[in-house]
């Protein structure tokens, strides 16, 4: 089969169309045809060197989600047939023809949906759900602030916020995301400059400050958060775009009695990748079907361009996803 590989560590044009052996399916593995799958940040920090892949994944194919067709399956699959339209997370190696899969990691997709459109979500939307509801308890009602809105798990968030009836504030470092995010449903829009939004958050909840934070830039962004929370106010680290060293104030933390949490899910173990992809086929994969929440694409390559689909996403410019077609 055809797959994009990391040559070596590197920029963009380290990246590889070369012919790899295709995978099999045994006991409770599917194959999979893919026909899409999107670019991620641990895409380019694992091209970069920055971001080892877990065990028992491909260490230079990158990909971590995908949509496709079943094309055969192991021994002991019940849930599965061949031709069945799927979608997914993977610890790694979508950027490939084929790709092999536990069946209890799979979802159906949405009927609603393209392979481009089902391949833009499992990765944003399950991290945004999981984050947000599963362990940070997000309710109708509550205020919920998330940076970098403009990223794929930032719109995630902004319409699974809106779907349960909590408030939302977005920040960006570009106008025009607060624009779009607005157009999906988020409440408040904060163009940050010089990583301070805190006292603007302050003015905007009337004092009461923010019950959670999805915090997807790290680095300055975790002090601003936490002046900024409420009592019992909770704060989910995803992303450390911005630096994975931040000063604290200690003595805010005590005696707002902050909780602070810290998540990631390519590295879960297998039994919880099974979770999360329950949450998709249980509370996602139906607000698809109903129109309430939409896959946001801001553009489309072809996996023979993922050079060029990494040179764009390392620009910052894009809102919503990058997506990358299969291999013909």
């Amino acid at each position: 089969m055809q797959a994009v590989v990391v040559s070596q560590f590197g920029d963009p044009s380290v990246l590889r169309v070369k012919s790899v052996d295709t995978p099999y399916a045994q006991a409770h593995e599917v194959l999979v045809k893919i026909k899409a799958t999107a670019v991620n940040r641990a895409d380019i920090l694992q091209r970069q060197g920055h971001y080892p892949p877990p065990p028992h994944v491909p260490k230079d194919i990158l990909g971590l989600e995908f949509a496709g067709t079943v094309e055969a399956i192991g021994t002991y699959v019940s849930n599965f047939k061949v031709g069945d339209k799927v979608f997914g997370i993977a610890g790694g190696g979508t950027y490939a023809e084929y790709l092999v899969i536990n069946e209890k990691t799979l979802a159906l997709m949405p009927s609603n949906l393209t392979y481009t459109e089902a391949a833009s979500i499992p990765e944003a939307f399950i991290t945004a759900y999981d984050a947000m509801v599963e362990q940070g308890n997000l309710s109708c009602g509550e205020t919920v602030l998330i940076s970098a809105v403009g990223s794929g798990v930032g719109v995630a968030a902004v319409q699974i916020a809106k779907a349960i009836g909590a408030i939302s504030i977005g920040t960006a470092r570009n106008e025009n995301k607060l624009v779009q995010a607005k157009n999906l449903g988020m409440n408040h829009g904060l163009l940050v400059k010089d990583d301070k939004f805190a006292d603007q958050i302050i003015d905007i909840t009337k004092g009461a400050g923010i019950d959670l934070v999805l915090e997807l830039v790290g680095g300055n962004y975790v002090s601003e958060n936490i002046k900024c929370l409420a009592i019992k106010g909770r704060m989910i680290i995803v992303g450390l775009v911005g630096g994975a060293k931040a000063q604290l104030n200690l003595a805010d933390i005590l005696s707002k009695r902050i909780n602070i949490k810290g998540t990631t899910l390519r590295r879960r173990p297998l039994e919880e990748k099974i979770a999360a992809t329950k949450l998709l086929s249980k509370h996602l994969v139906p607000l698809f079907e109903q129109n309430l929440l939409k896959p946001v694409i801001d553009k489309i390559f072809s996996l023979e361009e993922a050079s060029s689909a990494h040179t764009y996403v390392e620009q910052n410019e894009n809102f919503g996803k990058v997506v990358l077609t299969g291999f013909n």
